[in-house]
């Protein structure tokens, strides 16, 4: 009998998980099975008990259900602790371990893939999220000159930072305050892009900057990208390869061996234009 896996969301039609996770399967010679799980928004819960009682090893979870995901675990690590959000867990007996890999890819993508390094840089996040949440340790571990996390809503930024701010330089700021300063490398966490919109970010924040990184993917050149280029950024990315590493994290937690990621980003990527 196959190990049965799933990603769990709601809607769930658009993701891509099933289709990596079965490439990674056939490349690393894995007998598994991955499926989707569209769960009505007050039935995670039921869904996952279904899930697990019929044999289940493990879930993708995605949104609106990764805040449902860390408070179902039994154990959850620093990085769900931190975050209050999971994207990934997996089952054995009455024991669910809960991991949150979103930050992990990306940094694996910025660094490995695209070869940017984010040690000594001056590194700028837009919003203050669970996309945020989970790459603010995978991000201070890289150890940047400073981290700026700006958000429309300044609390919210000012709590994230200060969770970060036992583990690296790290500050909040409005969009306001950022009028005349350069980063280095420029992260968009916010929600913006996925409904065609700008966050408020100043176009000076691009004159000196290395990457631009927008973490939806599939999106082509969104106006964040667009006014990256135009203001100089001297690469742009989006987030198909922060989704396929994730997702290679994940499988290598749930089976033990870590798949190349290079023939699902190529699959899956749509030109910037």
């Amino acid at each position: 009998m196959q190990d049965h896996y799933a990603v769990i969301g709601n809607p769930i039609a658009q993701s891509k998980s099933p289709l990596i996770h079965a490439m990674y399967a056939q490349a690393t010679g894995q007998d598994m099975m991955y499926t989707k799980i569209e769960a009505a928004l007050d039935g995670f819960k039921a869904e996952v008990d279904a899930f697990r009682a019929a044999g289940g090893k493990g879930l993708n979870i995605t949104a609106p259900f990764k805040l449902d995901a860390a408070v179902y675990a039994t154990e959850a690590s620093p990085r769900v602790k931190l975050s209050g959000a999971a994207n990934a867990m997996k089952f054995d007996g009455d024991q669910v371990w809960a991991e949150n890999f979103d930050g992990v890819g990306l940094v694996h993508d910025v660094v490995h893939n695209l070869g940017v390094l984010l040690k000594g840089q001056r590194v700028l996040l837009l919003g203050a999220g669970g996309a945020a949440r989970g790459a603010l340790l995978p991000f201070l571990a890289q150890e940047p000159r400073e981290l700026v996390i700006a958000n429309r809503t300044l609390p919210k930024a000012h709590d994230l930072a200060s969770i970060g701010a036992q583990q690296g330089r790290v500050r909040s700021s409005s969009y306001a305050e950022l009028a005349g300063l350069n980063f280095d490398v420029v992260f968009n966490a916010t929600s913006a892009s996925l409904f065609g919109e700008l966050p408020p970010v100043p176009a000076t924040a691009f004159a000196q900057c290395e990457l631009a990184y927008e973490l939806a993917y599939g999106k082509g050149l969104t106006p964040f990208l667009r006014l990256a280029q135009s203001a100089g950024a001297a690469q742009l990315a989006d987030g198909v390869g922060m989704l396929a590493e994730q997702a290679a994290e994940a499988f290598e937690w749930w089976r033990g061996v870590r798949p190349d990621t290079q023939a699902v980003i190529q699959a899956l990527t749509v030109p910037l234009a």
